[in-house]
């Protein structure tokens, strides 16, 4: 993806040791990179573009109205960032839609944070849009979001710092053609953004292998005698959920190196409401399903499901409730309210109703079927069943749950 700035030559990245160094769908398929977005996919093909091809003239027109200072090798000033990610109307009437709804201050210390020396953080409970915040963060500073390592129990150290093309280094040895860069590698020698998706996932041993990148801002190759320096411009974001902590928490000396933003869950049902209703929205266009406004009353209907189990209340808060072992995340909001509108434009006529959502909601709430199945059934007769409007959508979820 490319906006209305002049790219910038990457500064070269391998030093000698110890020497001082350097919404709508998209027009195009073609990666930043230079590659095809989707393996060789046409244009308008892609069934999940990229944010910088899927935004690319939101970002064109802000990055052309934007004359605030901007960071090294930054697309756009902070403050275009942050109004890409929160919308807004620029002075020529082009409307932003807003990627986020949260508090305006989490993402001005987010953008803050990644134009310091600091690399970011982002925290919270499953679903609270992470993955999305930090692909469109990056975006919006590198025009490129697909520079990523996905954090995974297998996650090799390689991932994170450099593998090796054996053909070539069996055939001539260790070399700067047989060195393989991981993502980060790339992103300290072009002064890009890399995204780490699922840090607490990551083995240790190879969390560990960030602290002197992110200290030191250089990855040393032992193999060759030499290192690469981040040049400006660079800086890492990572995620990591709040429930992962326990199976590969972070060190305190990585975690010091990070400024730590918690993404927290929508405040308001109207809010979380208003997230599904856009983000199945944008999903649904990609799919040809129906529009969202004939199905905003079931999309409130979920939401209000998921909130008062997830709160462990009703919403006048006169009776308590027991709170199942799912995260019942506004992400499952999206999932079940998208497989709903998938049921009514195939099996139904097209509008979303009660018995297009109830299995979704079934599936999202009953995760331990012994204990989970229990507090459904209760949380179904004691409030569902007695709550005036709601009669269709008891009967569905009886159906399917019989």
């Amino acid at each position: 993806m490319t906006v209305s700035i002049e790219s910038v030559e990457p500064t070269p990245a391998v030093t000698p040791a110890g020497q001082a160094g350097a919404a709508a769908p998209p027009d195009s398929a073609v990666s930043a990179g230079g590659g095809a977005a989707g393996s060789g996919a046409r244009p308008g093909e892609v069934l999940r573009p990229h944010a910088e091809h899927a935004f690319a003239a939101e970002l064109a027109a802000l990055a052309a109205q934007d004359d605030r200072p901007r960071p090294a090798r930054w697309r756009m000033s902070p403050w275009a960032v942050a109004t890409y990610l929160l919308g807004g109307t620029l002075p020529d009437g082009t409307r932003i839609t807003p990627k986020y709804v949260g508090p305006r201050r989490v993402v001005e210390v987010a953008v803050t944070t990644l134009a310091t020396d600091r690399a970011l953080l982002l925290l919270g409970v499953p679903g609270t849009a992470k993955t999305w915040v930090s692909e469109h963060l990056a975006a919006a500073v590198s025009g490129d979001s697909t520079l990523l390592v996905q954090g995974t129990a297998g996650t090799p150290e390689e991932a994170i710092r450099y593998g090796w093309n054996y053909a070539r280094l069996l055939a001539h040895g260790p070399s700067r053609d047989a060195l393989v860069p991981s993502p980060v590698m790339r992103a300290m020698a072009e002064g890009m953004t890399v995204r780490v998706e699922e840090l607490t996932r990551v083995p240790a041993d190879v969390q560990d292998t960030l602290i002197t990148i992110l200290s030191e801002k250089t990855l040393p190759i032992p193999e060759l005698g030499e290192e690469t320096q981040a040049v400006r411009g660079f800086n890492l974001i990572a995620t990591a959920n709040d429930r992962d902590r326990g199976v590969n928490e972070l060190s305190s000396a990585l975690r010091r190196r990070f400024n730590t933003v918690v993404l927290p869950l929508p405040e308001t049902a109207e809010a979380e409401v208003d997230i599904v209703s856009r983000r199945v929205d944008q999903i649904g266009r990609s799919l040809d399903l129906p529009s969202v406004p004939d199905g905003v009353d079931e999309i409130r209907r979920v939401v209000t499901v998921f909130r008062e189990l997830r709160d462990g209340v009703t919403a006048d808060g006169r009776t308590k409730l027991k709170s199942p072992s799912g995260t019942l995340s506004t992400a499952e909001a999206i999932s079940v309210v998208t497989g709903g509108l998938a049921l009514a434009a195939h099996f139904g006529d097209g509008v979303l109703r009660a018995s297009d959502v109830a299995a979704g909601v079934l599936g999202a709430v009953v995760r331990d079927p012994a204990a989970d199945r229990v507090i459904w059934q209760e949380y179904l007769e004691a409030v569902v069943r007695e709550r005036e409007g709601w009669k269709d959508f008891y009967r569905a979820c009886r159906e399917v749950g019989a």
